[in-house]
């Protein structure tokens, strides 16, 4: 485990003094002058994507709730998720509340298809964002090719006895 310490930096008057070759330092006023009781440490985070960051004091927090709204061709449905899940997870929770399985599902954000891996908040959705869902064509028409039973369209049935 690595424990990273940082330099301290805090508002005041500063000085840069230049040496001659280009490079510069930085002086603060005196020890404590800062104000604060961090103690020049940095609290970090990993991010899903992988980043390590600085820890985020205010502000958006990590596991915050968003409210999306979902938009199909004839309704909408406000779906409340938190902001580091991925479109996979809205999928899942969409088929839920509409009838249509997750691999069945296209979800656009910003025009363009968002991939079930890819995480809402490293896309830049934001609470109250609108999400566009879409049946995915190559799906339906393997469903409605499904009810048909194998039969070809106009064929005739066969009779019933009672």
């Amino acid at each position: 485990m690595i424990k990273l310490r940082s330099k301290r930096f805090c508002r005041g008057s500063f000085k840069l003094g230049g040496n001659g070759g280009g490079n510069a330092t930085v002086k603060g006023n005196e020890k404590g002058s800062c104000g604060g009781t961090n103690n020049g440490e940095i609290k970090w985070e990993l991010r899903p994507g992988g980043m390590l960051v600085q820890k985020r004091e205010s502000g958006e927090s990590v596991g915050e709730l968003i409210t999306l709204r979902v938009s199909t061709v004839s309704q909408w449905h406000d779906i409340s998720i938190e902001a580091t899940s991925t479109f996979g997870e809205l999928k899942m929770v969409l088929s839920l509340v509409t009838s249509l399985e997750p691999e069945e599902q296209r979800l656009l954000f910003k025009g363009k298809e968002r991939d079930s891996g890819e995480y809402l908040h490293m896309v830049g959705v934001r609470d109250k964002d609108k999400v566009l869902l879409l049946e995915d064509p190559a799906i339906k028409e393997r469903k409605l090719h499904g009810l048909a039973g194998g039969q070809p369209i106009g064929a005739p049935c066969r009779p019933i006895s009672v």
